[in-house]
C-alpha cells in the first residue's frame, strides 16, 4: 500500500496568477507527475520518496506553460443558479425557481418541461439542486447496478456515492461499489457503462480480456461511453 500525505498550503506563480499546489508523496511513485484538478483548478504534484519538495516545485514551475494551457482549456464553471442549464442523463435542463404561490409543493425539486424546478427559499436553491441530483444519481445507479449484478449471478454488499476527482467508480474486494454522483449529468449509456464496469469486477477482479468481454455483454455502448468520458468527463466536474 502506498503512503500518501498532502500539503495544500503551497502556491506557484503560473502566468502571473497564484495556483494552489497539492503535494502528494507516494512510496509507489517512480517519477514526478503533474495533473490539473478539473474541479479546483489546482496542481496535483506527486513525488517519489527520493525526491524533495523543492525539486518537485522546480519541476512544476518548469512546466508552467503546460499548466497554464491546461487551466485555460478547462470548460467554464456552471453554478447551480437560476437560469443555468444543467444536464440530467445528458439532457440539458434549465434551472428555474418557482414561487410558493405558483406551486404548493414548497421545498420540492422536480423535472418538468426540460426544467429543473425548485421551490422554497432562494438561499437554499443551489443546495437543493445538488441534493436532487445526488438522489437521482443514487436511484439510477442502484437500479442499474442490481440489474447488472443479477445478470451475472452476483450480489452487491453496498453502494456509496461520492465526488472523487479522478475516478468514476470503484469496486472493493468485499463487493461494495462506489460511484461519482456526477454520472447523473452524463448520457444514460455512459452512466450505465460505468455501472456495468464496476459490477463486472464482482466476477473478474482485474482488467483482463475476460473482464472486458463481460463488460461488453453488460454494456453494448462500452467503447463509445469510454470515449465520451475521455472527451467530456472534465466538464462534469465544473458543475455546482
Amino acid at each position: 500500500m502506498s503512503a500518501l500525505f498532502t500539503v495544500s498550503a503551497l502556491f506557484l506563480d503560473i502566468a502571473g496568477s497564484p495556483v494552489a499546489v497539492e503535494l502528494r508523496r507516494s512510496s509507489r511513485a517512480r517519477r514526478l507527475s503533474l495533473r490539473v484538478d478539473h474541479r479546483d483548478e489546482k496542481i496535483v504534484l506527486t513525488l517519489p520518496g527520493s525526491v524533495s519538495e523543492r525539486e518537485g516545485l522546480v519541476f512544476a514551475q518548469g512546466n508552467a506553460d503546460w499548466i497554464a494551457a491546461r487551466i485555460a482549456s478547462l470548460p467554464p464553471r456552471i453554478a447551480f443558479r437560476r437560469g443555468a442549464r444543467v444536464p440530467v442523463l445528458g439532457v440539458p435542463h434549465r434551472l428555474r425557481h418557482v414561487a410558493a404561490a405558483e406551486q404548493p409543493r414548497r421545498g420540492a425539486v422536480w423535472l418538468e418541461d426540460d426544467e429543473i424546478r425548485v421551490t422554497g427559499d432562494l438561499a437554499h436553491f443551489e443546495r437543493r439542486v445538488g441534493d436532487y441530483l445526488r438522489r437521482r444519481a443514487r436511484s439510477e445507479i442502484v437500479r442499474r447496478a442490481h440489474a447488472h449484478a443479477e445478470r451475472i449471478g452476483r450480489s452487491i454488499k453496498g453502494i456509496t456515492l461520492r465526488d472523487p476527482a479522478t475516478r468514476w467508480g470503484s469496486c472493493s474486494p468485499r463487493a461494495t461499489l462506489s460511484f461519482s454522483w456526477r454520472l447523473i449529468l452524463a448520457p444514460a449509456e455512459v452512466l450505465d457503462y460505468v455501472v456495468a464496469h464496476e459490477v463486472a469486477h464482482l466476477a473478474v477482479f482485474s482488467h483482463s480480456a475476460r473482464f472486458w468481454r463481460l463488460v461488453g455483454q453488460l454494456s453494448p455502448h462500452a467503447d463509445t461511453a469510454r470515449e465520451w468520458l475521455r472527451r467530456n468527463g472534465a466538464a462534469l466536474h465544473r458543475y455546482g
